[in-house]
């Protein structure tokens, strides 16, 4: 996974596998998901970041659980 914040366009991008993207959707304004050929999520935009995410340069990340 990984995590990018273009602060010239204000766009924050979740790439969640590297695979092509075939089609976006955008299922609220502002927020556009990206599906593979299998319809399987490949990432998500968060255009105008700076108005929607606290600090979109900022990262904070945790795992919850542990693996035994």
């Amino acid at each position: 996974m990984k995590i990018t914040y273009d602060t010239y366009t204000d766009i924050l991008t979740i790439i969640l596998k590297d695979a092509a993207i075939a089609e976006s959707d955008e299922e609220k304004p502002g927020m556009i998901l990206d599906y593979d050929t299998d319809g399987h999520m490949v990432s998500i935009e968060i255009l105008d970041a700076s108005r929607r995410v606290t600090q979109p340069n900022q990262m904070v990340y945790e795992l919850a659980g542990s693996a035994v």
